[in-house]
C-alpha cells in the first residue's frame, strides 16, 4: 500500500469510473484495475462493486476512503513538518486554473513565487474554470484559480487577487444576431444567448435574465468561457463573459462589448485552497505572493 495508490483509489471514489481516472491519474485502466486488486487483497475486502452500468463504494470501500484521507493528509502533514526545518522550500505545487487565467494572471503570480522559491516544482492544469473548486476537493489541485461562487464552501479558504469586470459581448461579423443587437431598441428575449452550463457565469447570468424580466433564448449551454467567446465569434449568440477572456482571446477582433441595460457584478477573482492546507508552507508561501 503505497502513497500514489491511496491517491488513485480517493480520485476512484470521487469519480466512480475507471476510465476517467485512469485518464486524468495518467496510468493506464489496466494498471489501475491492478491497484485497486491489490488494495483489496491487503484490506482483505471488496471495496467497490461493478457492473456494466456503474460502479458503487461498498460498506468497506468507505471505510477505507476514510482511512486513505486520513493517511494522505498525515503523510502530508509529515512532509511540511519536515520542510519547515529545511533552509529551502522543496515540494511540489500542483495548480488548477482557466486557460485565459494562465495568460492573464498566473504569469505575475509564478515570477513572484519562483523568484523567492525556486526548488518548488509547478505542475499546472487548465480547464473550465468553473470546476475550480472541484479540483481543490477531490485532492487534484493543491491551489486553483477561480471566481468566488456563491455561496463558498465553508471548508475552503478564498483570497482575492482582484475584481474582474463583466460584459455583454456579441459577433462583429455580419449575421443574424449582429442585425438583432444593432437595433436601437434591442428584444433581449428573442436575442440567443450562449451561456454556461455551470458555475459563477451561469449564476450572474441567470441573474441577469430574473433582473430583465425575461424568459432568455437560450441557443447553449457550454463549458469553458473560452468555448463561449469562440461561439459568440461565430455570430451564434450573445453572452455575459468576464472582459479579461475577450481581451486574451485569439478571436477578440470579432467581438464586440455591448452597453448592458442593468448592471453586471464583477467577478471577485482568487486563490483558493482547503482551509486545512493552509498549514502546508508550500501553499502558505504561494499564497503570500497574491
Amino acid at each position: 500500500m503505497d502513497i500514489r495508490t491511496l491517491k488513485l483509489y480517493l480520485h476512484l471514489c470521487d469519480s466512480l469510473h475507471f476510465a476517467k481516472t485512469a485518464e486524468q491519474m495518467h496510468v493506464s485502466p489496466s494498471t489501475l484495475s491492478r491497484a485497486l486488486q491489490r488494495l483489496e487483497e491487503e484490506v482483505d475486502a471488496q471495496l467497490l462493486e461493478r457492473d456494466n452500468r456503474r460502479v458503487t463504494l461498498t460498506y468497506a470501500g468507505r471505510e477505507f476512503k476514510v482511512f486513505a484521507e486520513q493517511t494522505l493528509h498525515q503523510w502530508n502533514s509529515l512532509r511540511h513538518s519536515i520542510a519547515l526545518k529545511q533552509e529551502v522550500l522543496r515540494g511540489k505545487l500542483n495548480l488548477y486554473c482557466s486557460v485565459t487565467a494562465a495568460y492573464s494572471h498566473l504569469p505575475q503570480l509564478l515570477d513572484r513565487f519562483r523568484q523567492e522559491h525556486p526548488f518548488v516544482e509547478i505542475a499546472l492544469t487548465t480547464g473550465d474554470a468553473a470546476n475550480a473548486l472541484v479540483e481543490v476537493q477531490q485532492h487534484r489541485a493543491d491551489i486553483a484559480i477561480a471566481a468566488l461562487p456563491e455561496p463558498f464552501p465553508n471548508n475552503l479558504h478564498f483570497a482575492k487577487i482582484e475584481d474582474v469586470p463583466l460584459s455583454l459581448i456579441a459577433p462583429t461579423i455580419r449575421c443574424a444576431v449582429q442585425q438583432q443587437v444593432s437595433q436601437t431598441s434591442i428584444d433581449w428575449a428573442s436575442v440567443p444567448f450562449i451561456i454556461p452550463d455551470h458555475g459563477p457565469g451561469r449564476h450572474r447570468a441567470d441573474n441577469w435574465f430574473k433582473q430583465l424580466g425575461i424568459t432568455p433564448n437560450i441557443y447553449a449551454q457550454v463549458s469553458g468561457q473560452e468555448a463561449i467567446a469562440s461561439m459568440v465569434a461565430l455570430g451564434c449568440g450573445v453572452s455575459i463573459s468576464p472582459e479579461v477572456v475577450i481581451h486574451n482571446s485569439p478571436v477578440r477582433d470579432r467581438i464586440q462589448l455591448l452597453p448592458s441595460p442593468i448592471t453586471i457584478a464583477p467577478f471577485e477573482l482568487g486563490c483558493c485552497c482547503k482551509l486545512k492546507r493552509l498549514a502546508d508552507p508550500i501553499v502558505n508561501a504561494f499564497l503570500e505572493v497574491i
